[in-house]
């Protein structure tokens, strides 16, 4: 018998309704189920070229300058806009080696804090000497140091807080650099720092060792988790970072036996939070604040401002989170509350992210997660790339795809949830790791315990603004900072 046309138009309504309600409840999920589904959920998407992910060996600046406050060009130590690479004869690392010094830098931020957080217990069993870290994603700048300026090019790293560059004469060993090895002999304004003074005693907090003595001179030493090491003298002298910043006795490290793998840089800037760090020593005229960004790739470039002038330019809107008060007090601690994949909110208990907390470090190349944590990442990144196929994972990386039959490809919107409600997305680049085209990996990596402090690390942080308001107690995140 056939049915009424009342009938007919009801079953037709019901079936449109059912569908819509489908409709709408998938793409709530971020679940994409045909084409114009897809484009609905467009704006969670990154489309991205696949040859655009590939490292290329031209430098292209980026055209983003910050102009306000004292602005130092960065350019990643192994890319093509290092202008001593093209004379370098240390090789560029495999992706292999960089996650393994990666981890090595992890290793030892990690025995750190442990250490400080355990220190009145049986704990201090840890080596001193696991205290600081370096790795090789480290970014590069250039300085002057003494009277007059010699320009050297040193690595600048937050998870540090002691400043050093190789010193003449080298009495044990120096690893080649680019510049030539600065030597205070020749320096009208350099003195050496005496072992009774003050300033000497500071060492042990910023080093990790206690301070050496010779003939009432100070001496410093420090060991890094990647077995890099430097000794030498404490002295003080004329730092320059531009023409109108310049700042009589600063305290530093003269290296006269050093070896490691630095990438041709002549050194290292500590930007921590101890007193002897550039920051703290620059203090009276940046006011603890300071800002930089990191470019996309390592053939572009990106700033390193000191004072209030930076981070809030080329139409950046910033976002600020708190910094946090710890008794780790060279590490730049703040709250992770969530992260949102496509849109949504992953279902991650708040107390995740609670148990050890989370520092910011611009030289921990890949972020590290709390183990659940990133286990819900991964799944739901697993999730929304299911129509490529995988490909053999590396190292850290268990998340890897083969992209190489694609010219575009669509990579979920990644976005970090901080304390004070503040949401900041991450750039295509900024999540996934590009090994080749035919190996296109998720960039990040679980801890091994719940236990492990998190670290946002510098792949994630890549264009945005990054605000240091230490005095203010803030750190300030904006978008589209450098290129």
């Amino acid at each position: 018998m056939m049915a009424s046309p009342i009938a007919f138009y009801f079953s037709i309504s019901f079936l449109s309704y059912v569908s819509l309600f489908f409709l709408l409840c998938s793409s709530k999920n971020g679940y994409a189920l045909g084409g114009g589904e897809r484009k609905t959920l467009q704006r969670y998407f990154h489309t991205v070229q696949v040859n655009s992910l590939l490292p290329v060996s031209v430098c292209s600046p980026s055209t983003k300058d910050k102009r306000n406050g004292a602005s130092l060009k960065v350019v990643h130590k192994y890319g093509p806009c290092f202008h001593l690479n093209e004379h370098n004869t240390e090789s560029a690392p495999t992706v292999t080696e960089i996650l393994r010094r990666d981890q090595s830098r992890v290793n030892s931020i990690q025995s750190r804090l442990r250490r400080n957080s355990l220190k009145e217990s049986k704990a201090t069993t840890i080596p001193a000497n696991s205290g600081n870290s370096i790795g090789t994603g480290n970014y590069i700048v250039r300085i002057g140091l003494g009277t007059p300026k010699k320009d050297l090019t040193l690595i600048f790293d937050t998870g540090s807080d002691f400043t050093w560059t190789q010193c003449q004469p080298c009495f044990g060993s120096c690893y080649q650099q680019q510049d030539p090895i600065y030597d205070p002999s020749l320096s009208s304004t350099y003195t050496n720092i005496t072992c009774s003074s003050q300033q000497c005693s500071q060492l042990s907090s910023a080093t990790s060792f206690d301070p050496r003595c010779f003939t009432n001179t100070c001496f410093y030493g420090i060991e890094y988790g990647d077995s890099s090491v430097s000794q030498g003298f404490f002295g003080s002298e004329t730092i320059t970072l531009t023409p109108s910043d310049v700042f009589p006795n600063f305290l530093f490290g003269c290296g006269q036996n050093n070896t490691g793998l630095f990438g041709g840089a002549a050194g290292l800037i500590g930007l921590g939070r101890d007193p002897l760090s550039l920051v703290s020593q620059t203090s009276s005229k940046y006011g603890n604040y300071f800002s930089y960004c990191l470019p996309s790739t390592t053939s572009s470039s990106g700033y390193l401002t000191f004072g209030n002038g930076g981070g809030s330019s080329n139409g950046s809107s910033l976002q600020f989170t708190p910094l946090l008060s710890n008794s780790q007090a060279s590490s730049y601690f703040f709250d992770i509350i969530g992260i949102k994949v496509s849109g949504q909110t992953l279902s991650i208990s708040k107390s995740v992210f609670e148990t050890a907390g989370s520092i910011i470090d611009s030289g921990t190349v890949i972020t590290r997660l709390p183990p659940a944590a990133y286990d819900a990442l991964k799944t739901a990144f697993r999730d929304q790339m299911k129509q490529y196929p995988m490909a053999q994972a590396l190292g850290l990386f268990d998340t890897c795809y083969d992209l190489s039959k694609y010219n575009s490809v669509e990579i979920p919107q990644i976005s970090f949830l901080f304390g004070g409600n503040i949401e900041v997305p991450l750039i295509a680049n900024g999540i996934i790791y590009a090994v080749s085209a035919s190996q296109v990996c998720l960039a990040f990596a679980g801890n091994s315990a719940a236990s492990d402090v998190g670290i946002f690390g510098n792949v994630q942080q890549q264009t945005l603004d990054v605000v240091y308001d230490v005095a203010g107690g803030k750190l300030g995140f904006g978008s589209g900072g450098c290129s």
